[in-house]
């Protein structure tokens, strides 16, 4: 199995840091986030994987060879002409999964969890949507919204009070997005954007016509390494 690693974000929550270093090089208790993430899937035995680089690509690339990829193969797609965002990254990385009918991993680097990964896997194998979306029932701004099933249905902001929805149904519940998700390479077929765009987009689209599920994971570690002051509460959590 293989799977990305999302790190050509400009991290700007993370500034003072940012301004010089790429986010995937934060470190908690001593760990770059980067290394961190490398780590977790090949303790699921994913040890193939490909990171999108933009904001300071060398410094993420000179790590990696350093550290031997932190022994997984790790392969690079550069974006450093122009960030591509987490659809167009993926998009421009097809060609690595292009080999297998097997699903893959996409996940954020800069969140940290102890989620059973193989779980997530295997509910996916099983049930067979085009993607599964790993959630939570935490508080945030911005929800995806799913049906009992649960099929992804729409989108909300909290703070806006925007609404997307892609199906009706007749209760939503929200879910928080953990930035990981186990996709089916048949997804590349479904993607009609070209350049810059979210996943979000696309699997709004996809939800008109087809199931794009959910795993949830409430019971475990997780947080998103995204301020200063979240590195903290990390290194509380990750030793």
């Amino acid at each position: 199995m293989k799977a990305m690693i999302l790190a050509a974000g400009l991290g700007t929550r993370l500034k003072p840091f940012t301004d010089k270093h790429p986010k995937a090089l934060v470190k908690v208790n001593g760990k770059t986030l980067l290394q961190r993430n490398i780590e977790y899937l090949a303790s699921f035995g994913i040890k193939d994987v490909i990171i999108n680089v933009h904001h300071f690509p060398e410094q993420i690339k000179e790590i990696l060879e350093k550290n031997n990829g932190f022994g997984s193969k790790v392969t690079i797609s550069d974006e450093s002409d122009e960030v591509l965002e987490t659809g167009g990254g993926l998009k421009k990385a097809e060609w690595f999964f292009n080999d297998s009918d097997e699903p893959f991993v996409v996940m954020n680097v800069d969140v940290l969890t102890d989620m059973d990964l193989k779980v997530m896997i295997e509910e996916h194998k099983n049930l067979q949507p085009v993607a599964t979306l790993a959630v939570t029932t935490r508080h945030t701004s911005r929800y995806f919204l799913f049906d009992e099933m649960p099929n992804l249905c729409g989108w909300r902001n909290e703070k806006t009070g925007e609404q997307k929805v892609s199906r009706e149904a007749t209760k939503f519940y929200p879910k928080a997005f953990s930035g990981i998700h186990v996709i089916s390479p048949k997804i590349f077929s479904m993607i009609k954007m070209e350049g810059k765009f979210s996943m979000v987009d696309v699997y709004l689209e996809i939800a008109k016509t087809y199931a794009i599920g959910a795993f949830d994971h409430s019971n475990t570690k997780f947080i998103d390494v995204g301020k200063p002051e979240s590195i903290a509460k990390a290194e509380e959590l990750f030793i």
